[in-house]
């Protein structure tokens, strides 16, 4: 098997980063986003935002509890993680975060590359002192929801609608991740 693992991100990490998030939106979300909506977030414009914002966030998080990893197979960029702490009015940011985002990319996906980011970004925020981890996730995602299902996490009830042009509802979902 190739040399896998899940290191920090870095700035040359950013181009990767954005072009994995466009092509597993693209992929992943077809048929749960308004087409119109999906495109503005994943054309050109919007894949040099996305490579601007994720430079930053390797290289100036807005905190040392703000972070960025990223899954690498054979030294390839294939996925990435980001969390910081829970901004969500009804959680403490000093126990709570939130994954922000989890994605691999779809050529590189179920070979455990979003199972090790998610257990590498579960070690940094036990470390950190978390012991709330939330995430939102669109209501229909089946395979992010049975993904984060299987790894012990849950609807907390919450949800929220987003206007893409017509509503789109998200569920929170949420795990304990004090230390067993």
């Amino acid at each position: 098997m190739a040399d896998v693992g899940v290191r920090p991100a870095r700035r040359a990490d950013a181009a990767a980063v954005a072009d994995i998030q466009v092509r597993t939106w693209r992929h992943a979300y077809r048929d749960l986003l308004p087409a119109e909506a999906l495109g503005q977030v994943t054309g050109p414009a919007a894949t040099e935002a996305w490579r601007d914002r994720w430079a930053e966030a390797a290289t100036a998080p807005p905190s040392p509890r703000h972070r960025l990893l990223v899954a690498v197979a054979s030294d390839l960029v294939v996925g990435f993680a980001a969390h910081a702490p829970a901004e969500d009015a009804d959680h403490d940011p000093a126990a709570a975060a939130e994954l922000i985002a989890l994605l691999v990319d779809p050529l590189h996906a179920r070979a455990g590359h979003g199972s090790r980011l998610l257990a590498a970004t579960v070690d940094l925020l036990r470390e950190d002192g978390f012991t709330t981890l939330i995430t939102w996730a669109f209501e229909d995602d089946e395979v992010t929801r049975a993904f984060l299902g299987s790894a012990g996490w849950a609807p907390d009830g919450t949800a929220r609608t987003l206007d893409m042009g017509e509503p789109v509802r998200q569920i929170r979902l949420h795990t304990d991740i004090g230390v067993p």
